[in-house]
């Protein structure tokens, strides 16, 4: 069975890289179970569709990358809930800035997923807009400015404000909500800071699926987490 989540939290998002297809896509989960183990430290990974079973049998809890908001029946194209959960699933990715979603939409699916027993992950481009998710209440909400996503430049560092402001305002009106922090967290300095900020994990994808080795990459990301829960937060 796929394993559960805990706090602070790597989320790592394979997109569709050719270097994260398939194959390639299991070795990173297999070696994220292991780096998970090893340092104490949970990691999800947020595999293609079509990757989504066979990831989710290697035991690493796994998210889909975006669902659509219909229920089972004659929707040609599109991926369910019912579908992601059936696949092993434990959880969604929603409103990502290469995906996105009415917010009608995304509430829907938050809705739609309690009832499936999945976790979600909704994505903001700004401070405003990720508070004003997080009234949605899913699982967690992921600040993003999208012109940082890629860029090697993490939001933790070059905008800490924004990180700390969505934290602040996320607890004063949602407080169950889970904030993580995105866009250009490359390194293990990249996660401390953001973990400093109050966020509760990080979400990135090129750093781990683009890494000549994903597994050392791994490592010092959870190393960081290691060492921030080791020292009292």
């Amino acid at each position: 069975m796929p394993r559960k989540i805990s706090y602070p939290l790597i989320l790592v998002n394979l997109k569709s890289y050719r270097e994260a297809l398939g194959s390639r896509a299991l070795a990173i989960a297999r070696k994220a179970l292991r780096v998970s183990e090893e340092y104490g430290v949970s990691i999800a990974i947020a595999p293609q569709i079509v990757d989504l079973r066979d990831v989710a049998s290697t035991g690493v809890p796994t998210f889909a990358q975006h669902v659509d908001p219909v229920p089972p029946g004659s929707w040609t194209g599109h991926v369910t809930l019912e579908a992601v959960k059936d696949a092993g699933a434990i959880g969604v990715i929603l409103n990502h800035s290469e995906r996105r979603l009415r917010v009608s939409d995304v509430g829907r699916i938050v809705d739609m997923s309690r009832r499936y027993g999945l976790l979600t992950v909704v994505c903001g481009d700004m401070v405003d807009t990720a508070v004003a998710l997080s009234l949605l209440k899913p699982t967690m909400v992921a600040i993003e400015p999208p012109e940082l996503i890629g860029s090697g430049k993490a939001v933790s560092r070059v905008s800490p404000h924004s990180v700390a402001e969505t934290v602040r305002r996320v607890r004063r009106v949602a407080a169950e909500v889970k904030v993580l922090c995105g866009a250009g967290i490359t390194s293990g300095e990249d996660v401390r800071a953001a973990l400093k900020l109050g966020a509760s994990g990080v979400l990135l994808a090129s750093a781990v699926a683009k890494a000549k080795d994903p597994g050392a990459k791994l490592g010092e990301l959870a190393r960081a987490v290691r060492d921030f829960i080791d020292r009292g937060g």
